[in-house]
C-alpha cells in the first residue's frame, strides 16, 4: 500500500508564489516541477515543498487538495499549513 501526497509548493524565487498538488512519489513530483517539466509552475523555478500530507486513501487525498484549491481551503492553508 502507498501514500497518496497532497503537497504545498512555495516558490524560492520570490516566496510568494504557490502550488498545491497531489501525487504518488513526492520526490520524482518536486523533481519535474523544478525541472519545467509542469507548464503551470516552470514560471516560477526553483521550488520547495513548503508541506506535505500523506493519505493511505487516494479519494480523500483528492478531496484534500480539491479544498486546498478553494477560497476556504487557500485561507485555511495560509494560517495553518
Amino acid at each position: 500500500m502507498g501514500f497518496h501526497y497532497v503537497y504545498i509548493l512555495e516558490s524560492e524565487g520570490d516566496g510568494q508564489h504557490y502550488y498545491v498538488g497531489r501525487t504518488g512519489d513526492l520526490k520524482a513530483r518536486l523533481l519535474k516541477h523544478n525541472e519545467g517539466s509542469v507548464p503551470h509552475t516552470s514560471k516560477y523555478r526553483p521550488w520547495r515543498i513548503k508541506t506535505a500530507i500523506a493519505f493511505t486513501d487516494e479519494q480523500r487525498a483528492m478531496d484534500f487538495e480539491r479544498y486546498l484549491k478553494s477560497a476556504s481551503g487557500r485561507a485555511f492553508a495560509r494560517q495553518r499549513l
